[in-house]
């Protein structure tokens, strides 16, 4: 069993950066998948970036390549997902998800465990 819990959401300008944050309770984090999904409102869930268990591997939607980045810190028990050059079509609420096996999945139904979510707004 784990837990997540998403942080760093906020209202940021069109341009802006923010980084979100997703720790995890649990001794077996580091083994693994983590990733990103966002909800934009009115729509379904979508995946946004995946990292392997070791952090040497990653997987980005396509409406994020070059400006979102995710990272994992395994001591820490965390994942994070830096946002740069944010756009309007990119407010959602963003959630992180874990699931124990070994692919680098981007499908919703492959993800074990679920955080709530965090509120990202930007402005145009």
């Amino acid at each position: 069993q784990v837990q997540l819990v998403e942080s760093g959401g906020g209202l940021v300008q069109a341009g802006g950066s923010l980084r979100l944050s997703c720790a995890a309770s649990g001794r077996t984090f580091s083994s693994y998948v983590m990733a990103w999904f966002r909800q934009p409102p009115g729509k379904e869930r979508e995946f946004v970036a995946v990292i392997s268990w070791s952090g040497g591997g990653t997987n980005y939607a396509d409406s994020v390549k070059g400006r979102f980045t995710i990272s994992r810190d395994n001591a820490k028990n965390t994942v994070y997902l830096q946002m740069n050059s944010l756009k309007p079509e990119d407010t959602a609420v963003y959630h992180c998800a874990a699931q124990t096996g070994q692919a680098m999945a981007v499908h919703l139904s492959q993800y074990n465990y679920w955080g709530r979510g965090t509120q990202v707004t930007v402005s145009s």
